[in-house]
């Protein structure tokens, strides 16, 4: 591997195409506001204090349309719309991520530890890739992690890279994997929990229906995974590689550290799972952990505090065009309410819905959320917005309510990592140097085999009666 310490590095050729494709989506979003008319449903709050859909208040018309002015400033306007806590706190996150790997990078830990990871692991590379696989789906499942792996995304492409893959491999085996996970949702607390409770249904229940979906989703990611590491060309040579390590007691110290350090935070956040007070604090957890393992590393790897700092300021200076790509993404969903538009896209969905079959109805839900998903990212938001809607159209059409929520859960999962609206995909193509375009090309397959699959999966559940 590199021996030569290089810090954090974010093309810029992938930062104009992503800049690129979210302006064409910003446009677009605008001149929807002058093809679809203004409307908005009425809102009422839940038991819980959470604002929802008042479906027996209804759909009615209002003002639509949004001044010029407004849409252009909208990527800076978002920042004081309702809801922007968890956009702040993205973007905190994302230079806490920039500032502390760059540090990493900077000290030499980062390659230390790939170097040592190689050559433990280089002879048995494939059975690595299919435990990290399913260790990153089973944090996306058991505890709704995504944003929260992004500080390992650049870890494990760098991983990757070593034992002779590529970038797109190792953002596969990272966050695609989380992503996955995240819509297999088998007890997922910000999809399937939150979904279930405001349907009234027992926390998690049904679980066998969610529980199959991740296993052959895991097999079918795996086998996608695997395929194309197996067809690139040959990389690095294992056997160099591990010949040409040497052990470093101050490395060893920092590496210890950063691990310990870490891992207490990833293990806070799959408590979470069982602790619901921690459930608003996973990515504030994440970023203060990673910070401090950090620091504390690369101090006692033998960095000096001045030089550490320095590297520190560059890496978040380095990380930060990656918020104006963010901001832009985050202002399509701002249009879209301050026009008025989506609830009126929302309710042609709900009217289209009333003519069509069980089977048909189904998967119209999953397109639904698969669309709201471009705009909404947030699978919580979503849920308030959705399953006031779903909820009575499942009842009116004799749909399980159960696989309604499965269909919500796809819907909101997998384009997570996808869509160029996800902020978590563009800091983490970002991270790894991966264009929009090459991560596109790469995955759509699996997005469509996915769909197949997916798509199949409700249908067997509508033929069960699950």
């Amino acid at each position: 591997m590199n021996k030569e310490n290089k810090g954090l590095n974010i093309s810029a050729k992938s930062f104009v195409v992503a800049i690129a494709v979210i302006l064409a989506l910003m446009i677009l979003t605008y001149l929807l506001t002058f093809l679809i008319p203004g409307g908005e449903y009425d809102r009422i709050l839940d038991d819980s204090g959470n604002t929802i859909i008042d479906t027996q208040g209804g759909y009615h018309r209002v003002e639509g349309g949004l001044p010029f002015w407004k849409w252009l400033l909208s990527p800076f306007l978002v920042l004081g719309a309702e809801g922007s806590g968890a956009l702040i706190a993205v973007l905190i996150f994302l230079l806490v991520i920039g500032g502390a790997f760059n540090a990493l990078m900077v000290s030499g830990l980062m390659h230390y530890m790939l170097d040592k990871l190689v050559h433990r692991f280089g002879h048995v590379r494939y059975q690595l890739m299919a435990v990290l696989i399913l260790f990153f789906m089973a944090m996306g499942s058991l505890v709704g992690s995504f944003e929260e792996v992004v500080p390992l995304v650049p870890i494990v492409v760098s991983l990757a890279i070593g034992l002779g893959w590529d970038a797109v491999t190792g953002v596969g085996m990272s966050l695609l994997a989380a992503g996955c996970g995240f819509a297999a949702g088998v007890a997922n607390p910000f999809t399937i929990g939150v979904a279930q409770s405001l349907a009234g249904l027992p926390m998690f229940s049904g679980i066998w229906l969610r529980a199959l979906s991740f296993v052959l989703i895991y097999l079918l990611l795996l086998w996608f995974v695997r395929s194309h590491a197996k067809n690139l060309p040959a990389g690095t040579n294992q056997t160099e590689v591990a010949e040409t390590h040497v052990t470093d007691p101050k490395m060893d110290r920092g590496l210890l550290l950063f691990a310990v350090i870490l891992g207490t935070g990833i293990v806070i956040v799959l408590l979470s799972g069982f602790i619901p007070a921690l459930r608003d604090y996973t990515m504030i957890i994440v970023s203060v952990m990673f910070l401090a393992a950090g620091i504390a590393s690369t101090l006692s790897s033998g960095m000096g505090l001045k030089n550490m700092g320095h590297a520190f300021l560059q890496g978040i200076i380095t990380i930060s065009p990656s918020i104006i790509m963010i901001l832009m993404a985050s202002s399509i969903k701002y249009t879209m309410v301050e026009s008025h538009i989506l609830d009126t896209i929302l309710n042609y969905a709900v009217e289209t819905a009333s003519s069509m079959p069980k089977a048909g109805l189904i998967l119209f839900i999953y397109l639904i959320c698969l669309i709201m998903n471009f705009f909404i990212p947030s699978g919580s938001a979503k849920a308030f917005l959705l399953i006031p809607l779903i909820a009575p159209m499942s009842q009116i059409f004799g749909l399980s309510m159960q696989l309604c929520i499965v269909a919500f859960a796809f819907g909101d999962g997998f384009s997570n990592v996808f869509y160029p609206t996800n902020a978590a995909l563009l800091i983490s193509l970002g991270l790894a140097d991966v264009s929009y375009g090459k991560w596109a090309r790469y995955s759509w397959k699996f997005q469509l085999m996915n769909l197949i699959l997916t798509s199949a999966l409700l249908l067997f559940g509508l033929a069960v009666g699950y």
